[in-house]
């Protein structure tokens, strides 16, 4: 994977920034893209200061124009991109009976409609070269239901199956796309949803009240957990998984 290219979104959050790191320490020169241009710029600094080869490419995944000019950026900057990891995610909880419309429509425009736009644009360029990892960073929810996150679960789902047509249309080029689907993992959008500090030993814990199992293995994952399997499924050593939906969440939905 050295010397290779890779585009990651949701570069400023826990898992997309510990795909940027993980792909860096490999020697991967690394576009780290998120929108919020701020943090993402103290991100790359870190791993910059660190010797990695990460560049900041802010952007809003939502904007197909954006998108595309993005694309273009990073490969006029760094050169063909060969993997891409969809990383970028947003969380709206709320019953359905209150769900906003607006929350519904952002969740889909970033967690869907974003992966589509980024990997249309990438895939396009793959295409004529005949080489190219995706991962799509979806989530367990997407196939469990969840209370008050019927939106992200959703629109995890949409992402997850979406990812798998593209494998099957782009196989032929030589081109896999894969997804990692994490579980609880400690980075901001889950502290999001604790009130209090019995928030981590309650989600591995469990709520009956929620119809949620606990976690067997009886931890959180570490956004470290997650880059390993994208990294493993962007690399040779997966040279022949496609379509594959990786679930990484210490048992807590039972290996379904």
């Amino acid at each position: 994977m050295e010397d290779a290219i890779a585009l990651v979104t949701g570069a400023a959050g826990g898992i997309g920034a510990a795909v940027v790191r993980a792909l860096g320490r490999r020697g991967m020169r690394v576009a780290a893209v998120d929108r919020d241009a701020g943090r993402l710029d103290e991100v790359v600094g870190k791993m910059a200061a660190d010797g990695l080869s990460v560049e900041a490419f802010p952007a809003d995944v939502t904007s197909a124009a954006e998108v595309e000019e993005l694309v273009d950026g990073v490969e006029s900057a760094l050169g063909p991109v060969d993997h891409l990891v969809n990383a970028a995610g947003v969380l709206r909880m709320s019953p359905v009976s209150q769900l906003a419309d607006e929350d519904w429509a952002a969740t889909f425009a970033v967690n869907t409609t974003g992966v589509m736009q980024v990997s249309r644009a990438v895939v396009s360029r793959m295409v004529p070269r005949s080489r190219g990892a995706i991962v799509t960073v979806a989530s367990n929810a997407a196939g469990t239901p969840r209370t008050e996150m019927a939106a992200y679960a959703a629109s995890k789902a949409a992402a997850t199956m979406f990812t798998k047509c593209l494998a099957l249309e782009v196989a032929r080029h030589g081109i896999r796309c894969n997804v990692v689907a994490p579980g609880s993992t400690d980075t901001a959008m889950l502290r999001s949803m604790w009130h209090d500090e019995s928030g981590p030993q309650a989600t591995i814990d469990g709520r009956p009240d929620a119809y949620k199992l606990g976690i067997p293995l009886g931890k959180l994952a570490r956004p470290a957990d997650i880059a390993d399997a994208v990294v493993f499924l962007l690399s040779e050593q997966a040279g022949h998984i496609t379509m594959h939906d990786l679930t990484v969440d210490g048992g807590a939905t039972l290996g379904v």
